[in-house]
């Protein structure tokens, strides 16, 4: 692979983190951004910088401090998110904020910054979740914000398709991350309570095809193939990465 220039944003942690490190051990020139101070385990490869994705000023200036770091950016990947599950009539204010503005709004501003920049053939691939394809019970709030996402990238890809931009997001089933644990540990999330690793266990063998759930690594490559050559063909697609668990 060339040395393309790839902008990952919430890449320190989980799915982001994985995505970051393929494209680095690919060869490409890797950013990467997070509300939290860096990780001391982060590669020194991968520049890091804070910004709270909700905040449109704050992805332009990481998107700027991108290109002169590395003079170009050609992929730029959306990860940061928020699961949060909670009963509709339980829904407040501050979960609105946390959820729905880091999907919808911190996927949005993201783009919007990446836009004019990204070098044709650039690409952007959101990550975004199986919840934006199917609704479920107390979920609403991130549904909503994924189903987002989707209309986001279908639309990207119809308007920025003409500068040969291509835009793709990847929709991943439960994906074993300490954000999803922590998740799944609240009582009114499916696990009920319970132990989280039986209900992962219990979800895949009911549920998907192959009998396990995709790893963050699994998403990754999904990711990279959709930025890569491969897929110059492809654009405004919602990929599933979940095993069979809604075949389509």
């Amino acid at each position: 692979m060339d040395r393309r220039v790839v902008a990952v944003t919430g890449g320190t942690r989980g799915i982001g983190r994985a995505v970051a490190e393929l494209f680095l051990r690919q060869g490409a020139a890797v950013a990467v951004c997070s509300r939290s101070p860096r990780e001391p385990s982060l590669p020194q490869e991968i520049l890091h910088h804070r910004v709270d994705v909700r905040r449109r000023d704050d992805l332009k200036t990481f998107l700027a401090a991108v290109q002169q770091a590395f003079g170009a950016l050609d992929v730029l990947v959306t990860c940061a998110g928020v699961s949060r599950w909670r009963a509709v009539e339980a829904i407040d204010e501050a979960m609105v904020e946390e959820v729905i503005q880091t999907s919808v709004l911190g996927t949005l501003w993201a783009c919007a910054a990446a836009a004019p920049v990204l070098a044709a053939p650039g690409c952007i691939v959101n990550v975004s979740s199986l919840a934006g394809k199917r609704g479920s019970a107390q979920n609403s709030a991130y549904c909503a914000a994924k189903f987002a996402v989707n209309g986001i990238t279908q639309a990207l890809a119809k308007e920025l398709g003409p500068r040969g931009i291509r835009v793709n997001a990847v929709c991943p089933v439960y994906v074993e991350t300490e954000q999803l644990h922590v998740a799944l540990a609240e009582s009114v999330s499916p696990a009920g309570g319970g132990p989280v690793g039986a209900y992962l266990a219990s979800f895949a063998a009911q549920h998907t095809a192959l009998g396990r759930l995709p790893s963050a690594q699994d998403v990754a490559e999904a990711v990279a193939f959709l930025a890569s050559p491969a897929a110059a063909a492809i654009t405004g697609q919602c990929l599933n990465v979940d095993c069979g668990t809604l075949p389509q």
